[in-house]
């Protein structure tokens, strides 16, 4: 009953649609329009994430050759046509930065999390519309000091995504480290209040506007996965806030947090108080673990409701991918020791955080096993969405293995800091993420804008990603074995790195092709926007309330109508039913009766 009153409230009291330009499109508090700009934002600086990658593979690939184009397009990067090894760190540092916290963080999240959330759940918008515009805002607002970082005196920052202290800590301890350093952490400060802004919107909106009938156990994982993921954000990030809120005082207003007495840095002594570097890692990873989940929980959420779409399944074990999904987010509060292990920590320390580093592999491997069995005598359909979220359980499983291999602290010690640890977490939490987001964005493409995206270049985009990005990636594990240390400028600093020049080279082209491949997405997306072909209500034949109106939806989604639910979302291939699904607001009188779940 309190749902019920809480959904005639919504009605009632929903924001009248917007009649112009900038009150529609631009400042608009519509849930869906948000998301749309979340994902175009990302999608943006994603090309030039993946355009500093580039420069990272050129200077690896080639190392001390000349480019004399971009020496003359960028001359203080690249003196005399080489690119210099500051800049080099700034390309490390920034790709990091760029990809994690500005494309697949926002992306997720920020994106799906904002179209699917209300429309999944029956609302007709956000719980706190005003709340959810300005966290979309402050994200480019968070941009302007990233991208300042460049125009500014010493350049952009050197400290990579981690910002590890006392490098970041002492303006003068590198050029990069000045003002640079200053406004990459008012920039992540900005866009973490962004985060906790999203995230309590969320949660409220999750608990308070769902439809009649919509009880939890109802609801898709897509959904689950954005909540408890939402609940991992409002815990985890305001640590980092925090830590990033000490590093600029121990920079600028004489604290020593981060700065032990007596350390020398660039053969000077440097005047602090006592603080330990120590602390910054325990602070920043107690954020960054967490992290990979932020990214990887709507990742499988999504992939879950698209396989079983795809497969014409019910999703096998409902109950226990719900679990799982709560399992990891407990667990993933207790394993940032493991990024530490050569920290000096203790090994009795070290031995608890394996064991909880271990033991988050098994609900991880629980949902592994369910998406499996629900492809398991499947009718798959293999459209571009579901070709991705293959791709997805791929590229997951790969990393999550090397994972197992870098939680046991006697083989991390010697793989820590190469290129090994480089390799998984570009598969398991960059590649398969990002599978995970072209498979989203080839399943709900006809909902977000009343279009098909062209299905043969999605399918070329898929047969062109996926083995680039092996090609990419798995190399990287044999440089991690033969040593090869990452933000390492160039193979030729060290004798024993000299056999790898080969595999540099093959792994460089490799991601230029990755890359080259992904613009086909691109090229789909603006063909498709002009030319493809209208999309219906629900083109995917699919279950879930959001396919129940038109393609776009219209403003406040359901029009006057009260949306009920009668059933859980994977009623497929449901015995006895006409049709081989039967949507979520279809009563159960009507065709066939729901399955047990519902």
């Amino acid at each position: 009953m309190a749902v019920v009153q809480r959904v005639a409230h919504e009605t009632a009291t929903h924001h009248h649609e917007p009649t112009s330009f900038w009150r529609k499109y631009v400042f608009s508090l519509d849930h869906k329009v948000i998301g749309i700009q979340y994902l175009a934002t990302s999608f943006l600086l994603a090309l030039l994430g993946g355009l500093l990658a580039m420069g990272i593979r050129l200077a690896l690939g080639w190392p001390g050759q000349r480019w004399p184009l971009l020496g003359a397009l960028f001359p203080s990067a690249f003196p005399n046509g080489v690119i210099s090894q500051g800049f080099y760190l700034n390309l490390v540092t920034m790709h990091g930065t760029i990809m994690i916290f500005f494309v697949l963080s926002t992306a997720l999240t920020g994106g799906f999390g904002n179209y699917l959330i209300p429309l999944q759940i029956g609302a007709r918008d956000m719980a706190f519309p005003l709340l959810n515009a300005l966290s979309y805002w402050l994200f480019p607002i968070a941009l302007i000091p990233l991208l300042a970082t460049y125009f500014v005196p010493g350049g952009g920052p050197v400290s990579g995504w981690t910002a590890y202290a006392p490098l970041s800590a002492v303006p003068q301890a590198a050029p990069g480290s000045g003002a640079g350093q200053t406004l990459w952490l008012i920039s992540l400060a900005i866009l973490i209040v962004a985060f906790l802004f999203g995230s309590l919107n969320y949660i409220t909106t999750v608990l308070q506007l769902r439809a009649r009938g919509m009880s939890m156990m109802r609801l898709p994982l897509t959904v689950w996965a954005m909540f408890i993921t939402a609940i991992i954000s409002l815990l985890s990030f305001p640590v980092l806030l925090a830590a990033a809120i000490m590093l600029l005082f121990d920079r600028h207003a004489g604290t020593s947090f981060f700065l032990p007495a007596g350390a020398v840095i660039g053969g000077r002594v440097i005047e602090a108080g006592g603080g330990d570097p120590l602390l910054w890692q325990h602070l920043f990873w107690f954020l960054g673990h967490p992290e990979v989940y932020i990214l990887i929980l709507p990742a499988m959420g999504m992939v879950s409701d698209i396989i079983a779409n795809n497969a014409r399944k019910p999703i096998f074990g409902y109950p226990v991918m719900v679990l799982s999904v709560a399992a990891i987010a407990l667990l993933s509060f207790l394993v940032w020791g493991h990024h530490m292990f050569v920290s000096g920590m203790h090994p009795m320390l070290g031995t608890a955080f394996m064991i909880t580093t271990l033991i988050i592999a098994v609900p991880s491997a629980i949902k592994t096993f369910n998406w499996l069995a629900t492809l398991w005598g499947g009718k798959i359909r293999f459209t571009p969405q579901m070709l991705f979220a293959i791709g997805f359980v791929s590229l997951f499983v790969t990393g999550g293995l090397t994972g197992l291999v870098l939680g046991n602290p006697a083989v991390d010690m010697y793989f820590h800091d190469t290129y090994f640890v480089v390799a998984h977490f570009h598969f398991v939490m960059g590649s398969a993420s990002l599978f995970a987001i072209f498979a989203g964005l080839y399943h709900w493409f006809p909902k977000m804008f009343g279009r098909m995206l062209d299905e043969r270049l999605g399918r070329l985009h898929f047969w062109l990603a996926l083995p680039a990005t092996y090609a990419t990636f798995f190399p990287m594990h044999f440089a991690g074995i033969a040593g090869m240390v990452r933000r390492i400028y160039s193979t030729e600093l060290y004798g024993f790195l000299g056999g790898l020049e080969g595999l540099n080279r093959f792994v460089s082209i490799a991601a230029f092709v990755m890359f080259a491949a992904h613009m086909v997405f691109v090229v789909n997306v603006v063909y498709s926007l002009v030319r493809g072909r209208r999309a219906s209500e629900n083109p995917w034949r699919a279950t879930t309330l959001e396919w129940s109106v038109p393609s776009p939806p219209p403003h406040g989604n359901w029009g006057d109508r009260e949306v009920e639910v009668h059933r859980w979302a994977y009623d497929y291939s449901v015995p006895g039913a006409p049709d081989d699904f039967v949507p979520q607001h279809v009563p159960a009188e009507v065709g066939v009766t729901a399955r047990a779940r519902s």
